[in-house]
């Protein structure tokens, strides 16, 4: 319905997200190194990599060849791994837009902190609905959704440009295309929407940023200000006190009874 484009959101704390930069670039070389290794290194990755509940909760054994990491820590790699590249620029792009703020609002290491659990809240809400799936889950989605959500808590208020049906520019207040982006990932959720898209890791994702963000926000920092209702920045900018355009999308694995993941929403 929305895609954000630009806000009007000035850094008061920081002078540069560089956390944020990263996390989009680290995004971007881990698709582009999955996505240039071939189908069968990209499929490798998804099984070794990506969040699978059935292999976290001990109901299925993944074949050793696909074993690379401990199970646990799938909570957070999945989320680095993308289907398509329209799946990663569509997360990239909410990232670009959003992140900067909440970096700002929560500095950088505990921003970084935020948007890895963010992430593990995603997933862990995919598999207490999901617990015997063996689809695999990846995607930055379910960080993304607590960026989201952290920044709609924060600056409801700011103006948004934003492209109305992917055609109409426009200029908004923050709020409105945050919260119908919100209750869209809710009602699709319990609706069960389309199957290839994991509402329940945005909803994960959406719940542990709302609760992060009011633990993690610096000192000083107001909940629901307009762009300009925030504090002074910091005399020192080191001190350190977040389809929609794209899904977490449950990618195809190449063993027979996994297969191929579809394009995200």
């Amino acid at each position: 319905m929305f895609i954000p484009l630009y806000d009007t959101n000035k850094l008061r704390h920081i002078k540069l997200q560089y956390v944020t930069i990263g996390l989009i670039a680290l995004n971007t070389l881990i698709y582009f190194a999955t996505a240039l290794g071939g189908e069968q290194f990209s499929n490798a990755a998804v099984l070794g990599l990506g969040f699978i509940p059935s292999v976290v909760h001990n109901k299925v054994e993944l074949s050793p060849e696909f074993v690379v990491i401990p199970e646990s820590l799938s909570y957070l790699t999945y989320s680095f791994l993308h289907a398509d590249i329209f799946h990663l620029g569509g997360n990239m792009l909410f990232l670009w837009v959003f992140g900067d703020n909440v970096e700002d609002a929560l500095g950088h290491i505990r921003y970084l902190i935020f948007y890895l659990l963010c992430a593990v809240g995603g997933a862990f809400f995919q598999g207490l609905v999901a617990w015997d799936s063996q689809v695999p889950l990846i995607g930055a989605s379910g960080a993304i959704a607590g960026v989201v959500a952290a920044y709609l808590i924060l600056y409801p208020r700011v103006k948004v440009w934003v492209l109305a049906f992917a055609r109409i520019p426009l200029r908004i207040p923050a709020f409105i295309p945050l919260i119908l982006w919100i209750l869209f990932q809710i009602v699709m959720f319990a609706a069960g929407g389309e199957d290839q898209i994991s509402w329940a890791c945005h909803v994960g994702g959406i719940i542990a940023g709302a609760m992060l963000v009011l633990i993690l926000r610096r000192r000083g920092v107001p909940l629901l200000a307009a762009a300009d209702e925030a504090p002074a920045p910091a005399t020192d900018p080191a001190i350190i006190a977040p389809e929609p355009a794209a899904s977490a999308v449950p990618a195809a694995q190449p063993a027979p009874r996994w297969g191929r993941a579809s394009a995200p929403d």
